[in-house]
């Protein structure tokens, strides 16, 4: 039987294994082209990313757009909860931010929650904060 102590220390009591999105998930080019590139543009290019959208979603936010910041969000969010079933997330489990092409869909997730926040959906930002705990607990601090 294989030793699973090593999910005391993680906080993966459940044993699940950790989801990875591929090393060369869209997003590693994607934050790549941010760096330099308009994100309207980039998303045109690249829509299945959610970096792009977690991008969108916070200049919407700097620009006073709550409702856009919360639509550039969700899209993020569900194109990365895409990748992850794909990617073979049943659904629960940790999803580290460790590992970089996870991150667009974590940055799209924490800006799902702002943004429900900010629209008065405090139901929903409190189901992405304990979506965020179960997924990386080191996003909250």
């Amino acid at each position: 039987m294989a030793d699973r102590t090593d999910n005391l220390t993680s906080g993966n009591l459940l044993g699940i294994p950790e989801t990875r999105l591929p090393d060369d998930f869209i997003d590693v080019q994607v934050t790549s082209e941010l760096a330099d590139g308009e994100p309207r543009e980039i998303a045109a290019r690249h829509p299945e990313s959610p970096m792009v959208w977690a991008a969108l979603a916070q200049d919407a936010l700097t620009d006073g757009d709550e409702v856009s910041a919360y639509a550039f969000a969700r899209t993020g969010y569900h194109r990365g909860l895409d990748a992850l079933r794909k990617a073979g997330w049943r659904g629960q489990g940790p999803i580290p931010a460790s590992h970089a092409p996870n991150r667009g869909f974590l940055r799209a997730l924490a800006m799902l929650g702002e943004t429900s926040r900010r629209l008065g959906d405090q139901a929903e930002a409190d189901r992405v904060t304990e979506f965020l705990r179960e997924a990386d607990p080191t996003l909250l601090g």
